[in-house]
């Protein structure tokens, strides 16, 4: 006869410290610290560095952008080596390719697009994409606003997703 336990396995030593160690370079946003403890920034200045192409300077203009139009973006790096730039939520990732630098926004079809920048995963629900090729220039207002519709979408979902908050009537 078979006890409940048969054929499974068990451990007799706690996985707290086994946790505590796996975890402890993993970020707020879920963004992990490279080998050498890099901050997210640090290993997008490296992939920048690393590219030596149109693709590097590319991207590098992306994150310009970026900044200046949100100077309180938070950088992460992603899904193994994408960068991410996020405001109360992902507003875009910037991935290279062989071909392409492709810009993702995680709720890029909510956009409004008067300049018809999104030109990539246009059949989706959720997100957009713009892929930028070697020698494509970029109207970089246009981008810019689109940037700043990101961010206030993000804001106002958060805001929207906060419970209200109940007044206690004032005491005379």
């Amino acid at each position: 006869m078979r006890t409940p336990d048969a054929g499974r396995r068990t451990f007799t030593k706690p996985l707290g410290p086994i946790m505590t160690k796996a975890t402890t370079a993993m970020k707020k946003g879920g963004s992990t610290e490279g080998a050498g403890g890099d901050t997210p920034s640090q290993l997008i200045d490296a992939r920048i560095k690393e590219l030596s192409d149109w693709r590097g300077e590319m991207l590098a203009r992306i994150r310009t952008l970026i900044k200046q139009v949100d100077p309180e973006v938070v950088e992460e790096w992603k899904w193994r080596g994408v960068p991410v730039w996020e405001h109360a939520g992902i507003i875009c990732t910037g991935e290279t390719y062989k071909n392409v630098v492709k810009m993702t926004f995680a709720r890029g079809a909510t956009l409004e697009d008067p300049s018809g920048l999104f030109n990539s995963s246009l059949e989706g629900n959720t997100r957009r994409a713009i892929d930028i090729h070697e020698g494509d220039k970029i109207d970089e207002e246009a981008l810019k606003a689109l940037i700043r519709a990101a961010v206030a979408l993000n804001l106002s979902v958060r805001a929207a997703a906060r419970p209200a908050r109940s007044q206690k009537p004032k005491s005379a």
